[in-house]
C-alpha cells in the first residue's frame, strides 16, 4: 500500500497529524509534511505504508477535508478517497 500527499491542496487543518505519526506539522508553511516521502511531481509526495500503519494511513486520508491524501493498494488501485 502507498500514500500520495498533495501539499499544494493541503489547507493546514492538520487532522492527518492526529491520525498518523508519518504526518507532521510545518507551521512555517501552514501545511502538513509526509515524513519519509519522495517528491514524485511538483508538490506531490509518495511513500510506502508499513503494514502496521495501514489503518492509521487510511484514517489520515479519510479525515482530510480537501482530499489531499490518497491511498493506493499494491496493485495501484485508488482506495481512498
Amino acid at each position: 500500500m502507498k500514500v500520495e500527499y498533495d501539499e499544494d491542496t493541503c489547507i493546514g487543518m492538520f487532522q492527518c497529524v492526529a491520525e498518523w505519526d508519518a504526518f507532521e506539522k510545518d507551521k512555517s508553511k501552514g501545511k502538513a509534511v509526509l515524513e519519509g516521502s519522495e517528491e514524485t511531481a511538483d508538490g506531490v509526495f509518495v511513500r510506502e505504508v508499513p503494514e502496521d500503519a495501514e489503518l492509521d494511513a487510511k484514517f489520515a486520508a479519510r479525515t482530510c477535508p480537501v482530499d489531499a491524501i490518497r491511498i493506493y493498494d499494491d496493485d495501484g488501485e485508488q482506495l481512498i478517497p
